[in-house]
């Protein structure tokens, strides 16, 4: 499975995150996310953006894509386009959760966008918790009692099953606008996700006591 970290820019990612990312075949930074990344001990591949927000002299052997100012897509945006040239199976964005409101919500719609639909898992942690993209079918390991949060992207979801939580949902639909997904628990260490027709986010905010990664999520 070829796994690539994408470190966004906006507030530095906390430390904790690091034992809860998996072992990349290639990071990429977002401008600014070059100098997350670096003081979180990853070695940066490839940088991209229009490097306005970048501190840090990036390494030698990194390769530089550079973009000019006036572009018409965020630093990140054009880092995700980067990576779907490799094929990779999964995908975690790190970072990006802070700062303005605008370039969250972004963010979420970003990552949930189909453009993205031939990567397997795709998935967004920062220091305010967690999100998975599901189409199709998703397991998350997660702790049991913590929140998750069902946000239909793009239009209705159709045909929602879930195992692992404690209100669960069986072939229902969930509307985009509704909050009928918020708030929902996880009784089983697994929660398992199916859709029919659509993409949810499975949004797992982080607990300040147990803040819990990304690491044993799975498609099939």
């Amino acid at each position: 499975m070829t796994t690539i970290l994408v470190f966004a820019g906006g507030d530095p990612p906390p430390p904790w995150v690091v034992s809860d990312l998996p072992r990349p075949d290639l990071v990429v930074a977002a401008d600014g996310g070059h100098d997350h990344a670096v003081a979180l001990g990853y070695a940066v591949d490839v940088l991209v953006g229009d490097l306005d927000s970048l501190r840090g002299e990036p390494s030698s052997h990194v390769v530089t894509e550079r973009h000019p100012t006036d572009k018409e897509a965020t630093d990140l945006e054009l880092a995700l386009e980067l990576v779907t040239r490799e094929w990779p199976e999964r995908v975690v964005v790190v970072g990006g959760g802070g700062g303005r409101l605008d370039h969250e919500l972004a963010t979420a719609s970003l990552i949930a966008s189909p453009r993205w639909a031939g990567i397997d898992e795709l998935d967004w942690v920062t220091g305010r918790g967690r999100a998975h993209v599901v189409r199709g079918h998703r397991e998350v390991h997660s702790d049991i009692g913590t929140v998750v949060t069902l946000l239909p992207c793009g239009g209705d979801v159709t045909g929602v099953h879930t195992t692992g939580l404690r209100w669960e949902l069986r072939g229902e639909t969930l509307l985009q606008g509704s909050t009928r997904g918020v708030s929902n628990v996880a009784i089983s260490p697994v929660v398992d996700i199916r859709v029919g027709e659509g993409t949810l986010l499975a949004i797992f905010p982080a607990q300040p006591s147990s803040p819990k990664g990304i690491a044993g999520s799975s498609a099939r």
